[in-house]
């Protein structure tokens, strides 16, 4: 978006703080809109905030009221995730209120962390693009994993939501994705 004049970009940080056993969790993470001039930001087990406003995640629980926000998977990754994505689509768009692309994952993140979105996914996304966006989202009351329940920083896939959609379009993106219930587990 940056690049074509599309201002809805943000700079994106994310710290990771290592844990003994080898591995990592988030920390802290910060997305600032220079557009809108909204710093969003979060502590793990502090909360999340834009600027100096307590973020929480919208109380929607019905699909047909939903706004969801979601990324075309790039030609790099094309094949089985732009599939996978169209027939996640094509079974999401008829149940909800809506479903926007504005071309940001940190963003859209972020927007599901101030309740602006009820829920968010996309494939194939870099560390980078979900690390502070993942801890928002947590620290504002919602869920972000992959599709399978898992860290979405080692698959790259992330559905994220409040905890009364997030399973919801977890089941869309598994059964667009094609995941059989041996699969699952």
């Amino acid at each position: 978006n940056f690049l074509h004049g599309i201002p809805h970009w943000a700079i994106s940080i994310g710290l990771e703080k290592r844990l003994p056993d080898g591995g990592s969790e988030a920390a802290a993470g910060l997305i600032y809109a220079p557009a809108t001039d909204e710093m969003f930001w979060a502590e793990k087990g502090g909360g999340a905030y834009a600027n100096d406003r307590r973020l929480r995640v919208s109380a929607r629980r019905e699909l047909k009221e939903a706004l969801f926000a979601t990324g075309i998977p790039f030609a790099a990754v094309a094949g089985a995730r732009r599939t996978a994505f169209s027939r996640t689509l094509a079974g999401l768009m008829p149940r909800v209120a809506g479903v926007r692309r504005f071309g940001s994952a940190a963003l859209d993140l972020a927007w599901v962390a101030a309740g602006r979105y009820d829920g968010y996914w996309e494939l194939g996304l870099k560390p980078w693009d979900m690390a502070a966006g993942l801890l928002l989202v947590r620290e504002a009351g919602g869920y972000a994993t992959d599709p399978l329940g898992k860290d979405p920083r080692e698959s790259g896939d992330v559905v994220a939501g409040t905890p009364h959609l997030h399973a919801k379009l977890r089941e869309f993106v598994i059964e667009g994705m094609g995941i059989g219930v041996a699969e699952r587990k």
